[in-house]
């Protein structure tokens, strides 16, 4: 084991010393001195001196004599490379680049893998290899300018290398000073940036013999002398450096072989999903430049010439354009050497004075005039994008460079598997114009294999556009969206993201049941073992949906049977998962394509609150609350619209359970999300207006509803109207004047309330059947007991009743607690103390239901929940404690205080009040600001109170009387109640220690009552001006923002409310012991379930659901055009004001203009003329 972690350590040295590319890399030595004949025998024709030549390569006379031309691969030797390893550049104050030494005939993956997996160089998306103007030719300032705002922001947006010569000449420079500028103008938070790669012949480096170390430089110091001007040296503007060695010195071209193996090397990796395009840019460029970019076509390699930019460019640009005309034989590239087909004396005329004009010093014109070439360019013109950069933005370069792929693959083939790869570039770009324009303007007939793979990477890097294209575009989303492809996509969690985490610790904990459980079952047919957990962190790929259904708390549907089925409710699946990344325009177009609108916003909604809790990140927190306000307001603004359509569906749409969210309903989903402006909507507070009268009109008054509860006979009256069935049904009758009668034909009512109230299983069931549009199947009840239920059963009756017995119960408890509180037994508990008790038993009982109706922690969280609890825990406390002599007048105590939290749950009781309610909610926030005036009250008070104390008594051992001068006096102190003359010391005392510790009261002292006066003073001037002011200022505040939304925050504390008085008995304590009874008797003995464990449920299925939904994504649908038509409206007026704008423009510059002409004119005549003339021009101005 030790000798395996020696080696392992040896290794890794190895590895972060790089001394092993020696051994792999090598550099060409020339060994063969061939005479350059214009040097006098001092240069060998590779362009060295002969000093510098070896022996052996100077003493084989005869060899030399025979060669007549030096060749790189004939005359030179491979030797383990000298120089590599980081480059620090003198005076720069730039991070290193990495450099390399190497021959030219080194096999490029090595290099490629050398410069991504040890150097960490990023991989590209894009290869853009700048070729062209070099040495001391002058690089055009629009040239420049193109490479600085074009390339390198393409560059940047898409991930790409740019390959050029890497030397401080030409256009090297250019990209250099490029990569320099927009480094610095870029943000810090840039997620991508500009990478440079040059390839330079290493015997035309200046300085280089700086870098040679066989051990390698880490970093070898660079020294560029002459930096303002055009030289061979490296810029130091590289990320890194690939210096060719053939074996020549000071000659140029001997990198060319080698960098077109590389291009072509990366041309066939892939980077993520894509293969890596490579697109040579040709800027300026001399005659030999023609000869590679003839070679680079025959090989299907994209060209972008820069038109304008220098010789061999424009001539490109001018044959494509002079050529096009010409009718063509052939349409693909003849073999080099001589053709079948010659082409015409006058053609060729023209292309001989075309390169005679580009090209006036070149020797050998009829080369270039070959029909060879000439026919390759013009043969492959698809390959051939012309940039006009006096006419084309720089902005859009990166638009030209993806149309310039994109017509090379247009060019290879018709089909759509040819344009894939293009469309996986458009999607990694994010260019969903060029991939509107270039590759679904109809031309191509798409398939939905063609878009699966692009699909899933806009899913995954976040590319909405591309998804929402895709699916109009051939892409269906139920055969796309399968159970395994969607644990795919969860799978691509960032490990940063609070989704990740969370789905990690689901994984954590099924790793953990899977050792103690062999196998899960992942179909119901063949069972399939459960991943092993993984040594080390639980890793995101190995996340399944078991994870993610528990992480949504069964949110999503079904057991997921599993992998290769299809998902059942695609688009609401692909809501979740945006919405857990908080993608907030993936999110939102989810959501417009899922079903069931405003239950799928608010669950979004939820989803994001519950996310934004747990959120530690203030920008991310703040971002989550944003979106599910968003989510909000698009339920509020679709429920809006449904109301407005149809009232009786949009209540049907409040209370329909959902099979895809779990079975939850509108107010459930908006209960848990807190949705306080969706519960404001004047929809959903009729709808509840109508559930808390019941039966009875909603405009009854409330008098008539106290008569009528202490003089039960006036029910059979017409002193309160009740609603008739027949005038249920015309509420079906939409309002407005608009018909729906076109998606259903029976709209059936929303519910009985009757039916809704009562209890009993049948008539529940009969209940359904109405739902259904079915005649009931229950007898109509005669209409004394019809009438009696429909007002006792009403949840306002229900509350009514309530209030006074609880209004009953505080007057009893007063009543005893004041006047009939007898002596522990045998002389107590009075009769009446017993009648508390038990009335107090009753409500233990209410209590005990609720908690069984709903989960405990669901109740704990309700504040008057914690009021019941406490006051109920007082009560048994205090009733304990007062049967026994001892405890009694502590359990008396008890008891006072526990009247005061009896009467305080009334505050509770008025929150239907629509007056003071909204009071009651800005109390509720008031007292946080109270919390918050203690603490700093409380500061000042022990420091003052101690102060006080130890200055005016100097010893008082009574604890007692200590704190009640520390805390009690000062805090009267604020109130105006100031003992001076205990200060003074004008009170009857004794300073004998003896006295004092039998209780007698000590003398204060004198000595120091200046600082007393002078902390007072202090102690008032903060606590009376400074903190009660600030006190009010919090006050203030709070009342001016709870105000603003307080009708809000009333209307959601009202649904609480009604559904509370809903689900209770209609009964009040204490008589609701016989509710209590009835219940139990149902529940446990004749075992019929409830039909009030969930509120306002309505179950819809099959056809009728179908209709509801069609009908609700009908008002969906004009919502959103509602909004587009108003975007639209907004950019019109926008670039209408533009237009205005550029209208008047012009006519000020004439004005000016003119005025500037004038004035001069004036100015010429006033040197001239006399000074007469000289004050008229001064008029005039």
């Amino acid at each position: 084991n030790s000798t395996s972690v020696a080696e392992i350590v040896t290794l890794n040295q190895l590895f972060l010393s790089q001394s092993w590319i020696p051994n792999i890399i090598r550099k060409r030595v020339c060994t063969t001195f061939v005479e350059d004949s214009l040097s006098n025998g001092a240069l060998c024709q590779c362009g060295g001196m002969r000093e510098t030549h070896g022996s052996n390569a100077t003493g084989d006379y005869f060899g030399a004599a025979i060669v007549s031309q030096w060749d790189s691969s004939q005359h030179s030797s491979e030797y383990p490379t000298d120089a590599f390893g980081e480059l620090e550049f003198a005076g720069a104050g730039r991070r290193h680049s990495h450099f390399l030494r190497l021959s030219c005939d080194t096999p490029p993956q090595i290099v490629y893998s050398l410069m991504t997996a040890h150097w960490g160089v990023p991989s590209p998306n894009l290869v853009v290899s700048v070729v062209g103007s070099g040495g001391c030719e002058k690089v055009k300032p629009w040239v420049r300018e193109v490479l600085r705002q074009g390339l390198v922001k393409a560059a940047q947006s898409t991930g790409a290398w740019i390959v050029t010569g890497g030397l401080r000449e030409g256009v090297g420079r250019c990209v250099g000073e490029a990569v320099r500028d927009h480094a610095a103008a870029a943000s810090c938070l840039s997620q991508k940036k500009v990478i440079a790669v040059g390839v330079a012949p290493w015997g035309l480096v200046h300085n280089r013999e700086q870098l040679v170390n066989t051990q390698g430089s880490f970093p070898a110091r660079y020294y560029v002398q002459n930096a303002s001007r055009d030289s061979c040296c490296l810029d130091n503007n590289y990320q890194a450096f690939l210096l060719v060695d053939d074996g020549s010195v000071g000659r140029r071209g001997g990198e060319t072989a080698f960098r077109s193996m590389m291009e072509d090397y990366i041309s066939h990796q892939h980077s993520g999903s894509i293969e890596i395009p490579v697109l040579c840019m040709l800027i300026s460029g001399e005659a030999a430049m023609l000869k590679r970019v003839d070679l680079s076509l025959r090989k299907a390699t994209p060209w972008l010439v820069l038109n304008g930019s220098g010789p061999a460019a424009d001539l490109i640009c001018e044959m494509l354009d002079a050529l096009s005309a010409v009718p063509m034989s052939c349409t693909s590239p003849p073999p080099e050497g001589e053709g079948s087909e010659s082409p015409s004396t006058e053609l060729r005329e023209r292309t001989r004075e075309r390169v005679k004009r580009h090209f006036p010093a070149e020797a050998d014109r009829e080369k270039l005039v070959d029909r060879v070439r000439a026919l390759s360019i013009y043969q492959n013109r698809d390959l051939i994008t012309v940039f006009h950069g006096e006419q084309d933005s720089p902005d859009d370069f990166d638009t030209v460079l993806l149309k310039a792929l994109v017509r090379a693959s247009k060019r290879v083939s018709s089909d759509a598997s040819g344009y894939t790869e293009e469309l996986k570039l458009a999607v990694a770009w994010n260019r969903v114009d060029i991939a509107n324009s270039e590759l679904f303007n109809g031309d191509i007939q798409w398939r939905y294999e063609d878009l699966e793979d692009s699909m899933t990477d806009a899913l995954i890097n976040n590319k909405p556009q591309f998804v929402r294209l895709f699916n109009e575009n051939g892409l269906n989303i139920l055969d796309y969206l399968t159970y395994q492809r969607l644990e795919g996509l969860y799978r691509s969690l960032s490990n940063s993201s609070l989704a990740y985490t969370l789905l990690q610790r689901h994984l954590t904990e099924r790793q953990s049941l899977a050792r103690s459980l062999p196998t899960v079952p992942c179909s119901p047919d063949e069972p399939t073992p459960l991943k092993s957990p993984i040594s080390g962190p639980s890793s995101a790929k190995e996340l399944s949906l078991y994870e993610v259904r528990r992480g949504l708390n069964k949110l999503l549907q079904g057991d997921c049977l599993y992998r290769e089925q299809r998902c059942v409710h695609p688009w609401a699946s692909l809501f979740i998962w945006a919405v857990l990344q908080n993608r907030s325009e993936m999110a939102v177009y989810f959501w417009e394509m899922a079903g069931e609108s405003v239950l799928s916003a608010l669950a979004g909604c939820k989803i994001l609150r519950e996310l934004s809790k747990l959120e530690s990140e203030t920008a991310a927190k703040l971002s989550l609350k944003e979106l599910a306000q968003k989510f909000e307001n698009l339920a509020n603004e679709v429920f809006s619209e449904c109301y407005q359509s149809s009232e009786s569906r949009s209540f049907n749409l409040l209370i329909r359970q959902s099979l895809v969210w779990g079975e939850a309903t509108c107010l459930e989903m908006a209960t848990a999300a807190d949705a306080r402006l969706f519960f404001s909507h004047d929809g959903l507070q009729s709808l509840l207006s109508q559930i808390w009268w019941g039966d009875m009109e909603t405009s009854t008054e409330v008098w008539k509803l106290i008569l009528t509860f202490f003089l039960p006979p006036l029910i059979y009256t017409n002193l309160i109207s009740f609603r008739e069935p027949e005038e249920e049904g015309k509420t079906e009758q939409v309002p407005h004047g608009q018909d729906t009668d076109s998606l259903d034909g029976v709209d059936a009512t929303m519910f009985s309330l009757t039916d809704m109230m009562d209890e009993d299983a049948e008539e529940y069931a009969a209940v359904r059947v109405n739902l259904k549009g079915a005649p009931p199947s229950n007898p109509k009840r005669p209409f004394i007991l019809l009438r009696w239920r429909e007002f006792w059963f009403a949840p306002v009756t229900a509350f009514l009743g309530n209030v006074l017995m609880y209004f009953l119960f505080l007057s009893l408890f007063a009543y005893v607690l004041l006047l009939d509180f007898k002596p522990p037994p045998p002389h107590g508990p009075s009769t009446l103390e017993f009648v508390l008790y038990f009335w107090v038993f009753t409500l233990v009982c209410e209590e005990f239901r609720q908690v069984g109706r709903i989960r405990m922690k669901l109740y704990i969280q309700d504040m008057w929940n914690k009021c019941d609890i406490t006051a109920i825990s007082l009560f048994a406390l205090g009733m304990c404690c007062r049967m026994f002599p001892w405890s009694y007048e502590f359990g008396r105590a008890v008891m006072a205080v526990d009247y005061m939290v009896f009467t305080l749950r009334l505050i509770h009781i008025f929150a239907i009040h629509k007056q003071l309610g909204p009071k009651i909610i800005i109390v509720e926030k008031m007292m946080k600001d109270v919390f918050f005036f203690l603490f700093f009250l409380a500061v000042w008070l022990m420091a003052y109170g101690v102060a006080n104390q130890a200055l005016l008594y100097s010893y008082d051992p009574r604890p007692g009387w200590i704190f009640r001068r520390v805390f009690y006096r000062p805090y009267l102190h604020i109130f105006g109640h100031i003992p001076i003359h205990e200060m003074d010391g004008g009170i009857e005392c004794t300073n004998n220690v003896t006295l004092i510790e039998a209780g007698a009261e000590p003398c204060t002292s004198t000595y120091a009552n200046w600082l007393v006066v002078i902390l007072l003073v202090i102690f008032l001037l903060v606590t009376n001006i400074l903190l009660v002011n600030l006190l009010i200022a919090m006050f203030s505040y709070t009342f001016s923002k709870v105000q603003e939304h307080s009708d809000t925050h009333w209307k959601f504390q009202r649904y609480n409310l009604i559904a509370e008085y809903h689900s209770r008995p209609c009964l009040a304590p204490p008589f609701i012991i016989l509710s209590h009874l009835h219940l139990f008797i149902k529940r446990h003995i004749r075992m019929i379930p409830s039909v009030k464990i969930k509120h306002f449920v309505l179950d819809i299925r099959g056809r009728q659901a179908s209709r509801l939904n069609t009908w609700e994504a009908i008002q969906k649908e004009n919502i959103l055009s509602a909004q587009n038509k108003r975007e639209r409206e907004k950019d019109s007026e926008r670039l209408k004001r533009t237009s205005v704008k550029s209208d008047i423009a012009p006519s000020l510059t004439f004005v000016h203009l003119f005025m500037s002409s004038t004035k001069c004119q004036i100015h010429l005549t006033a040197s001239v003329n006399s000074s007469v003339a000289y004050r008229y021009v001064i008029h005039m101005i």
